[in-house]
């Protein structure tokens, strides 16, 4: 076991869910506990069995209140206070915080709770984010307004602030969010390269895997209408969507997924414990999002379980693909250019096992989740020894 105890210190984990601190953070919970440091992870809807997990991972769960969805200023003060409260008396001497809402409020109340290194990631940035059309484009401007007001006020006061992707980096610079020597691009948050072991292609029947919430902005409903085409053409193919519903805004309804699956077009699970079972069954991995992802995690699992790609020339996800080697690029929302990438698998299957071959190498090269948080951890206790050398 690996012991650091010169530097040991008191990290509190910010996240706005338990399984996404368990799924995302887990790695680097353990990083950190493993040596010496005493672990907090903070999530707002704590069950038995997320705690034990976390306490297996050497770290402690703490309950906050927060409201994972949504913007109602009221609610958002009050649990910002709670937690001013709350970090005063635990005395941190780190917050990592996780996703956007903790990376403003934490990042505020941390401040004011005077925590002496504060460090926030932005994970993409969503929903407010993406394009302001169609019928509830004023209300994406809005939001957009409010969270870069937020984002200012909270983030010029973090240490550093990390990025999954160059695109979110530069929109937060570019427009003084962000001084740009606080900002850290990081790349994925990577996968355990032993857990998403590289799997034999499948070649027979061609089988296209997508697994995302299910929103609008996932690209769902252009996967499903560029199946409907190949379907006619290429009878035996299989369409899988993985995913349960959603509260956000965009999220599709449950008529919608139906109609979809009614006629054939698409085998829906709806949510599965382990997506990993269903990646052995898939030849190739589709995610067509124009969400505004970070890097999307569950391309980085396919990659690593050495499955091509077809994703968007979209911020994040093009992160993923280098066209023509590990995969397609396509361009977001353009139905005919996705069956078309998804048609060339279906005539040319000596693809899969190339394409899934160049995937893995790039996972290992780009996505080892152990190579990212080493590079969190080191981050972090430069910015410790700053201060130490300052006071």
């Amino acid at each position: 076991m690996v012991k650091e105890l010169k530097l040991r210190l008191r990290i509190f984990i910010i996240g706005n869910q338990a399984t996404s601190l368990l799924n995302f953070r887990g790695p680097l919970i353990s990083y950190l506990a493993i040596r010496g440091h005493e672990v907090s992870a903070l999530a707002p809807d704590y069950d038995e069995s997320t705690r034990s997990a976390v306490r297996a991972l050497g770290a402690r769960p703490v309950d906050y209140s927060l409201s994972r969805t949504g913007m109602n200023p009221l609610r958002d003060m009050a649990d910002t206070l709670r937690l001013i409260s709350l970090l005063r008396q635990e005395k941190p001497d780190a917050i990592l915080t996780f996703v956007l809402k903790p990376a403003i409020y934490g990042t505020i109340a941390a401040w004011i709770a005077q925590v002496p290194l504060r460090f926030a990631t932005i994970e993409g940035l969503g929903y407010a984010f993406v394009p302001a059309d169609g019928p509830d484009g004023l209300k994406r401007k809005m939001l957009r307004a409010v969270i870069t007001m937020l984002s200012t006020a909270a983030l010029h006061r973090a240490e550093g602030v990390f990025f999954l992707n160059k695109d979110d980096l530069t929109e937060f610079t570019s427009r003084h969010i962000l001084p740009s020597h606080r900002a850290i691009l990081l790349g994925g948050i990577g996968v355990d390269l032993r857990q998403w072991a590289a799997a034999p292609p499948v070649i027979r029947p061609v089988t296209f895997l997508m697994a995302a919430r299910l929103l609008r902005e996932k690209g769902i409903g252009e996967y499903a209408a560029a199946a409907r085409l190949l379907r006619k053409k290429h009878p035996d193919a299989r369409f899988i969507l993985l995913g349960s519903q959603d509260d956000n805004p965009g999220a599709l309804s449950r008529c919608e997924i139906e109609e979809w699956t009614s006629d054939g077009t698409l085998e829906w699970p709806g949510y599965v414990p382990d997506v990993r079972t269903w990646l052995l069954q898939a030849s190739v991995f589709v995610f067509p999002s124009y969400y505004r992802e970070g890097v999307p995690r569950i391309t980085q699992e396919a990659m690593a379980m050495a499955r091509p790609v077809i994703t968007t020339d979209a911020p994040g996800c093009c992160e993923t693909v280098v066209d023509g080697k590990n995969g397609f690029l396509v361009p977001v929302r353009d139905v005919g250019a996705l069956a078309d990438a998804m048609e060339r698998f279906i005539d040319h299957p000596e693809l899969i096992e190339r394409m899934g071959q160049a995937s893995r190498a790039m996972a290992e090269e780009r996505f080892d989740v152990q190579k990212v948080v080493s590079r969190i951890y080191r981050i972090l206790k430069d910015a410790d020894n700053k201060r130490k050398t300052i006071h």
